[in-house]
């Protein structure tokens, strides 16, 4: 490689997601120039990887993207994808980033004297700074067991997912009950289809209570701008699967419960096939009763907050449980149940290979102070609990771009005084 022929940027943001352009739009705030590398299209996710009826979990008023907080007619509502694509088209529009669009980043390698070479699919280049704002879902999981079932079933990733009229006519597996994987197997269950849905550990909570929004209750009580520093869990927490919950239909709880007593038929987490059947572990009344209990103690911890603050609000609950599982099953026959498709929802690992650098833990993941790394001039930003809760969604993504932009504003600062010296 001829590194004098290779075009050079002060930084090189990779990703072109919300996170990207929340770097792209701070680095212009401060005059410095750059290049944003996106693999597919800006924000190609939004409009790939989601669903039909997908829509926010959290109010549109905690969309606050750098320069364009949400300003429609429903603060208190929640986006659907089409009006969520909207908002970004929008957001990119104001900041006009200096993106190179389809084009894949190959290897990011440190230099001997100092920034990065980039080989991409485009060309090679140069930067002082990297910011890797890629995200953490790069590759979808699907276990290995999937290879052993009947290739008469259909299997899809949640990603594929867009609504129950692409899965063939019979009852559907759902595996993983997350924030995806609830809100599928509602979708599905709402299109009148039989569901099975395998349930793994991930907590739930109401969507309204005492008469507000959870997560307005929440963000008063400071919540999401907690530090992961002060979590308890502490970095642990970025390890947690989100609560269920849905913001369709003008928002409400996802109650699993209330989906088997209506014919939903719930098992434990699914473990292995033998063959003949899935095997399941034996969890299922403990996953609920958990679920339930993250339920009400979010709201015992609202219940606190109004009594210490003497706010006039509607009167405490507590959830009851209005169907319980019998017994465990940790079979079920598969030509007997006569599932046609199966959709995982149990996410995605992230896929750094191609940095070549000191940065990360045993497991692959980023190992960094909100985004900043020790190596010096790379960056990482909309990450889960990069920073607080908010750190990879469009509350408080551009705080963290703030945050990153200014320390690679301090570090050119003080190149430039040493050179003057």
């Amino acid at each position: 490689m001829n590194e004098n022929r290779v075009a050079h940027h002060p930084v090189v943001v990779v990703g072109g997601g919300q996170a990207g352009l929340s770097a792209s739009y701070h680095l212009r705030a401060l005059g410095i120039e750059h290049l944003v590398i996106e693999k597919h299209r800006a924000m190609h996710a939004w409009e790939t990887q989601r669903w039909d009826n997908f829509c926010l979990v959290t109010p549109n008023w905690q969309c606050d993207l750098p320069g364009h907080s949400y300003a429609g007619p429903d603060p208190d509502g929640f986006m659907k994808k089409d009006e969520i694509l909207s908002y970004l088209k929008e957001f990119r529009a104001k900041v006009d980033p200096p993106i190179r669009e389809g084009v894949s980043v190959r290897r990011v390698t440190p230099r001997p004297e100092g920034g990065f070479l980039i080989a991409t699919s485009a060309g090679d280049f140069s930067a002082d700074n990297v910011v890797v704002a890629s995200g953490g879902y790069h590759e979808p999981i699907v276990p290995r067991m999937a290879e052993r079932l009947p290739s008469s079933i259909q299997q899809i990733h949640s990603a594929q997912y867009r609504n129950a009229g692409q899965l063939p006519e019979g009852p559907v597996l759902v595996v993983g009950s997350g924030q995806s994987g609830a809100q599928i197997a509602e979708d599905v269950h709402l299109a009148g289809r039989k569901v099975f849905l395998a349930v793994g550990n991930a907590p739930r909570c109401a969507r309204f209570y005492r008469g507000r929004d959870v997560v307005t209750w929440l963000a008063d009580m400071g919540y999401y701008d907690m530090p992961v520093e002060e979590h308890p869990l502490r970095e642990g927490v970025r390890d947690n699967t989100n609560h269920y919950v849905t913001g369709r239909d003008g928002g409400r709880d996802i109650d699993l419960r209330k989906f088997a007593f209506e014919g939903m038929e719930l098992y434990g987490a699914l473990r292995d096939f033998d063959g003949e059947s899935l095997l399941f572990e034996p969890n299922l009344t403990q996953a609920l009763d958990e679920a339930d209990r993250t339920y009400n103690g979010i709201n015992a911890a609202i219940d606190k907050h109004i009594a210490a603050n003497g706010i006039e609000a509607p009167p405490a609950s507590v959830y009851e449980a209005v169907w319980q599982p019998q017994s465990e099953r940790p079979r079920l026959d598969l030509a007997a149940s006569g599932i046609a498709s199966i959709v995982w929802c149990i996410g995605f690992r992230p896929n750094f290979r191609w940095l070549d650098a000191p940065v990360f833990n045993g497991a692959g993941h980023p190992q960094h102070r909100r985004g900043i790394t020790a190596l010096q001039g790379v960056y990482f930003i909309g990450l889960p609990w990069l920073h607080t809760w908010g750190s990879g969604r469009f509350g408080s993504v551009g705080r963290d771009a703030a945050h990153i932009v200014a320390h690679i504003d301090a570090r050119a600062q003080q190149a430039r005084q040493g050179s003057a010296a």
